[in-house]
């Protein structure tokens, strides 16, 4: 998904990216906002929340739609962009490395370069998104006791981007993890509990969250949006409580204690002699090894398919070894090194120490260390 981000700016450093997801749905959203139902409907909201007094009938210029359906558009993605920044300035003053803020579809995301485990400071981190939007809010209210109600269209802009900021704030605090709310109630179930633990309860009230958003999206009133919304959050929901699951099975470990003790094939060893080897070890892959006993690939099950059999004793390893591997330091965690190999789409990893490679990690050895480590480790 990365190849359809483009970063736009960025502030303190960090890069702001909107995806190509945002880029189609605006349009449609400024239209959305700009038709004539939807305009009475968010003045009857502005009025009934903002100190402004809106008669949508006062907005009928030639091209008022048209500009009020482009601003707020943009002003409310604006607002979700000042929403993750509150996420990010909680996040640095904690230390914790910002990555990146991505606006998309569904809203936005600031990925943290790591979540803490300590209760308070996700507490925090996480109830800084919504108070953000409280105060662009407040902000805009303010605005609105001093702009003159002759300036209708500004009036309606600045009320229509208080409004749903209120509403961003409100709705990003039900506890549907992995949304603001659901990480403030694993905040407070961590208090008292395990991690993990306060994950997996999270994590179940979110997919609660997720049947009810389609439930509503299917059989209330038919809503795309409100569909894709559920399946995003009972996708994070799953899988950020398998990540969390795994890193506390792998933890205390380092990518080099996983590192598989096979011994290694020479590169001028013929393909003949080589299937025997991978059989007995009963892997999928073997270090390479040049007369010096460095490693300098790996070669895999998959690469000998394509040698013709007459020609297993004079085709050797060196010709269908692969040297363009994802390379781990051992002193990296077991869990960030399975992140690792899992964003590089790979299934075996060259591991180094101080720059030189050591040995080889594949998928199938965190596999054996996950099965070890879950028959005794309880949940």
């Amino acid at each position: 998904m990365s190849s359809y981000n483009y970063t736009i700016l960025h502030i303190w450093g960090i890069p702001i990216r909107i995806n190509i997801s945002l880029i189609i749905f605006l349009p449609a959203l400024a239209w959305l906002i700009g038709t004539g139902q939807q305009i009475a409907d968010y003045s009857m909201l502005i009025n009934s929340i903002t100190p402004a007094t809106v008669d949508p009938a006062t907005l009928d210029g030639p091209n008022d739609r048209w500009i009020i359906g482009a601003t707020a558009a943009v002003g409310l993605f604006g607002s979700v962009t000042f929403h993750e920044l509150g996420h990010a300035w909680a996040a640095m003053r904690y230390e914790i490395e910002v990555e990146s803020i991505t606006l998309w579809l569904l809203g936005g995301l600031a990925a943290l370069s790591s979540m803490p485990e300590e209760w308070d400071q996700e507490f925090w981190i996480a109830i800084a998104g919504p108070i953000s939007s409280l105060v662009l809010a407040a902000g805009c209210i303010g605005a609105l006791l001093v702009i003159p109600e002759s300036a209708i269209l500004l009036v309606y802009i600045i009320g229509f981007i208080a409004v749903m900021n209120i509403i961003l704030a409100v709705f990003n605090m039900l506890p549907a993890f992995p949304m603001d709310g659901g990480r403030v109630l694993r905040a407070l179930l961590a208090r008292n509990r395990p991690y993990v633990s306060a994950t997996q309860t999270a994590a179940r009230v979110g997919t609660l969250f997720a049947f009810l958003f389609a439930f509503i999206g299917i059989v209330v009133v038919f809503s795309p949006l409100l569909l894709l919304l559920a399946l995003f959050i009972y996708m994070a929901a799953t899988g950020e409580s398998r990540s969390v699951v795994i890193a506390e099975l792998l933890s205390g470990l380092t990518v080099a204690d996983l590192i598989d003790d096979t011994e290694p094939v020479h590169e001028d060893t013929p393909v003949e002699e080589v299937f025997g080897r991978l059989f007995g070890a009963r892997r999928s892959d073997l270090a390479v090894v040049d007369d010096y006993g460095n490693i300098v690939g790996v070669l895999t099950a998959s690469a000998l398919k394509d040698v013709p059999q007459d020609e297993y004793a004079t085709r050797t390893v060196g010709e269908l070894l692969r040297a363009d591997l994802p390379r781990i330091d051992g002193e990296t965690t077991a869990a960030d090194g399975l992140y690792e190999l899992m964003r590089g789409r790979a299934d075996v990893a060259i591991v180094e120490r101080d720059g030189t490679a050591v040995g080889l990690v594949s998928r199938s050895d965190f596999t054996s260390a996950l099965d070890l480590r879950r028959e005794s480790v309880p949940f």
